[in-house]
């Protein structure tokens, strides 16, 4: 290892008498050190400083238009707080306040003059063998990273897989083409931009959305796709599948399984407060209030069992006539505005992308 350390090593020394360089220059070129770069002026120093990036600074105190303690306080605040570049002190003056004032601004040792060439050898090989096993835990950590956050990125690919197929296991219950769960996730991922949701949230709930109704793999087919008008009791059977979801998504520590919770217990709550727990205005989370937009603007623009689809202006003033009752008002008015800019184009053409379909799938604007 000291044979590769004395190769690659980087000297600055930085001292006003050319004796001195001299002399330091010789030691070092004599034990194979061959990256040395000396000033004599402190005032050119900082340039090369940053250009040429050394390993370790041999620094004299005694210096004209810049001192050495001067020179080391602003050359130590260009070095970033998880680097480590030692400061070699070379100096006659051997006094305490010298020498702590020296230790206060970051220098790491001392050479004494006149310079004995063995110790200095010694000490800066030290110094620099330091360095270099820091740059070594550096660069296992940066790998580790690495590693760490390809693990992780993985982990969530596999995650939004899995609940892709979970959505689309219980979107296959009522909807043949297996399509509804996505279309709402690519709607309510639209409106909750609309609304000014950050990227995250954003992400967040195009991912928790398409599970809304997840808990309808718990409801008999015989309700579930009947083509009549429920029973009363029979509408309570199918009420249960918010709290059925809630219940398969709960427990979880992941945001994006916490807000599919949310979603699956609460999208059937309502504004004014009449929905299936009677939920009401800020109190219902916004991804609920979201997704219970897009989820009834897509059940509205498609053909179910139990009824046929509607036109685009059909199903936009069945909405709008629902603002303050049934939907959040903010939410609505951000349908009303991407159907007016004519964005909801972007949810066919990302729904086309991701399934390879050869047909729109939502009414076009």
């Amino acid at each position: 290892m000291r044979k590769e350390i004395v190769k690659v090593s980087k000297l600055l020394i930085v001292d006003d008498q050319e004796a001195n360089v001299g002399l330091l220059t010789s030691i070092l070129r004599e034990q194979g050190f061959i990256g040395i770069q000396s000033l004599t002026d402190a005032r050119l120093v900082l340039p090369l400083f940053l250009d040429f990036m050394p390993d370790l600074v041999l620094l004299d105190l005694r210096m004209p238009h810049i001192d050495g303690l001067s020179l080391l306080k602003q050359l130590r605040s260009r070095i970033p707080e998880n680097a480590y570049v030692p400061f070699v002190i070379v100096t006659a003056d051997l006094s305490q306040r010298t020498r702590q004032a020296a230790l206060s601004l970051g220098a790491k040792d001392f050479l004494t003059k006149p310079i004995n060439p063995s110790e200095a050898v010694l000490r800066i090989y030290n110094l620099l063998e330091t360095r270099f096993l820091y740059l070594e835990l550096q660069e296992a950590n940066r790998i580790l990273e690495e590693r760490v956050q390809e693990r992780t990125r993985q982990l969530e690919l596999a995650q939004a897989e899995m609940l892709r197929h979970l959505a689309l296991a219980g979107d296959f219950r009522d909807d043949l083409t297996g399509l509804h769960a996505q279309r709402v996730g690519l709607l309510a991922s639209l409106l909750a931009e609309a609304t000014g949701a950050s990227k995250e949230e954003v992400q967040l709930i195009r991912g928790a959305a398409p599970l809304h109704d997840l808990g309808k793999i718990g409801i008999p087919d015989h309700i579930l796709l009947k083509t009549g008008d429920l029973t009363p009791e029979e509408f309570q059977i199918v009420k249960s599948h918010t709290a059925i979801g809630g219940k398969i998504l709960s427990g979880s520590s992941f945001p994006l399984l916490k807000m599919a919770e949310q979603i699956a217990r609460y999208h059937h709550e309502r504004w004014d407060g009449s929905g299936y727990l009677s939920m009401k205005g800020d109190i219902i989370p916004l991804a609920a209030r979201i997704t219970s937009v897009a989820d009834t603007f897509d059940v509205l623009t498609h053909d179910r069992p139990y009824k046929a689809a509607h036109s685009l202006e059909e199903a936009l003033a069945e909405i709008q006539k629902e603002r303050e009752r049934q939907f959040d008002p903010a939410v609505v008015d951000a349908l009303m505005k991407l159907a007016s800019s004519q964005d909801l184009f972007q949810l066919v053409q990302g729904l086309l992308d991701e399934t390879d379909l050869s047909r729109p799938v939502l009414i076009e604007c």
